[in-house]
């Protein structure tokens, strides 16, 4: 069962290089972005907290079918982003690991001279 806290959560995402906290969408939604790109989307102000995360497509739909708290990305590219409601069947870990995925799928994106600048950090 996933418990970690949103303090948890965005002590995680922040420690990974590049990264920056933003609220584009309004107060409800804390964004969170390598480089100026999303990978991460914590609805912080809702009960229970929803983190959204960048996925691969096909793992996308397996995490959907393991995971009950794992649905598809809310307001979001569907086949791209998954949405993970805490305090559900997903263990911590798990979470962890789908952040950590989020970043490197969209690190994976940027243009090379990006992905350098990023690593002389």
């Amino acid at each position: 069962m996933t418990e970690l806290t949103l303090s948890e959560i965005r002590e995680h995402l922040l420690a990974k290089k590049g990264t920056t906290e933003e609220m584009p969408f309004g107060p409800d939604v804390l964004v969170f972005k390598v480089l100026g790109k999303m990978f991460a989307l914590v609805a912080h102000r809702d009960s229970p907290l929803r983190v959204s995360l960048k996925c691969d497509p096909d793992l996308a739909l397996t995490l959907r079918a393991e995971y009950e708290a794992v649905i598809p990305g809310y307001h979001l590219n569907k086949k791209h982003w998954n949405t993970v409601i805490l305090g559900g069947d997903v263990p911590d870990d798990t979470l962890r690991g789908m952040m950590d995925m989020s970043y490197d799928l969209v690190v994976r994106g940027l243009k090379a001279s990006q992905r350098k600048q990023l690593s002389a950090r």
